[in-house]
């Protein structure tokens, strides 16, 4: 009887886990953008500064999320790099999200943004594994937005790490780590290589430059905010270059226009530095 019953029950739970990895791909990005919103609007309800454990554990449960959705895709070509924007993302916003006021409004704009980007960046991971297999047109589409959260994500990132006013050597270290991940990232979607070492040497350089930026930028009297908007204002312009150099369109003109960004970016930093 125990027997028959335990059969009976494993039949039907094998059917539920059939069920949750047989559901089209878009609902499966539905359900984790609509859990990790709800995880993170209420973390810093439940669980108060004490919340950066949880923001740790969202961003992990983010790269499981995307292991269960795009599963299928991953067989037939497995790429590392594509779990590394959406577990900085998170991190990112989750860790971002404890520095915004706590306000109800404020804390709707935010987990809202999230959402929004999450899904985005969910569409564009997706595009970028099917395309390293076949061409397809919404490609270019998927970089520009893959591209705008990075940007996000490294500003939310380098605005926390100055805001925390760690030791040199930590800030480093950290500026470092999240550079290098997104860099990486950035570098796979315009190569999609599943071999992260045959550009390990563009990636360290470009990296190598933001921090030794970020180096003197520590000793600068100015707020986070600023030294996050200008380190993000460096990484577009290294790293636009770069995609671009990859794509070869390196033109005369396209050059102007990152030499104009870096002049405003420039301008702008040594303006609010100074009223700072």
């Amino acid at each position: 009887m125990f027997k028959k019953f335990t059969q009976i029950w494993l039949r039907r739970f094998s059917k539920k886990i059939n069920f949750l990895f047989n559901i089209p791909k878009r609902q499966k990005f539905i359900v984790t953008v609509v859990i990790l919103s709800l995880i993170l609007f209420f973390s810093e309800q439940l669980f108060g500064r004490g919340g950066i454990y949880i923001a740790l554990l969202l961003s992990f449960l983010t790269d499981l999320f995307v292991f269960w959705a795009i599963r299928k895709d991953l067989e037939d070509n497995f790429s590392p790099q594509v779990f590394i924007l959406p577990l900085f993302y998170t991190l990112a916003c989750a860790l971002f999200y404890f520095l915004v006021p706590a306000r109800f409004m404020t804390r709707i704009g935010m987990t809202s943004l999230y959402a929004l980007g999450l899904y985005s960046l969910l569409l564009s991971e997706n595009i970028f594994i099917v395309s390293s297999i076949r061409t397809i047109a919404l490609l270019s589409s998927a970089r520009t937005v893959s591209f705008i959260v990075t940007l996000l994500s490294y500003f939310f990132m380098a605005n926390v790490v100055f805001a925390l006013h760690l030791n040199i050597f930590v800030t480093l270290f950290f500026v470092f780590t999240f550079s290098f991940a997104l860099v990486l990232h950035s570098i796979w979607t315009h190569t999609l290589e599943k071999d992260f070492r045959l550009n390990i040497e563009w990636v360290l350089l470009i990296v190598v430059c933001i921090v030794e930026i970020a180096l003197i930028l520590w000793f600068w009297s100015t707020t986070p905010t600023i030294i996050g908007l200008f380190l993000t204002g460096l990484f577009y312009i290294l790293v636009g270059i770069s995609q671009i150099w990859l794509d070869k369109r390196l033109f005369k003109g396209v050059m102007w226009e990152y030499i104009w960004v870096a002049v405003i970016v420039f301008l702008v930093f040594i303006t609010f530095s100074a009223r700072s």
